[in-house]
């Protein structure tokens, strides 16, 4: 049995965050027991699996958007299309449409 590395963790997390919903960088990596941010931002830029996995769901912790490997434009546009709310590349009333692990 191999063990699952640790872009595979983030993205088996990511898996769970449903359409119309947010998370962040630092949630992931805590729910993974590190500190690791950055390492988890570099996971979504490499995301294999997208668009099933939506790294475009992953934000910062201050409500801004973050990067995109497919442009910013794009993310905004992806989740301005499932609902969310963003103005000025932030994410307005962020704990509305943050989901927790």
């Amino acid at each position: 049995m191999s063990k699952k590395s640790f872009s595979e963790k983030c993205y088996s997390l990511l898996r769970k965050v449903p359409k119309g919903k947010t998370t962040t960088y630092k949630d992931i990596a805590e729910a993974l027991n590190t500190k690791a941010y950055r390492a988890v931002g570099r996971a979504m830029n490499k995301n294999p699996y997208a668009p099933q996995v939506a790294c475009h769901r992953v934000i910062k912790s201050n409500g801004k958007i973050g990067g995109f490997a497919g442009g910013t434009k794009k993310k905004i546009a992806l989740l301005k299309k499932e609902g969310i709310k963003i103005k000025d590349r932030k994410v307005q009333n962020m704990k509305g449409f943050l989901y927790r692990f």
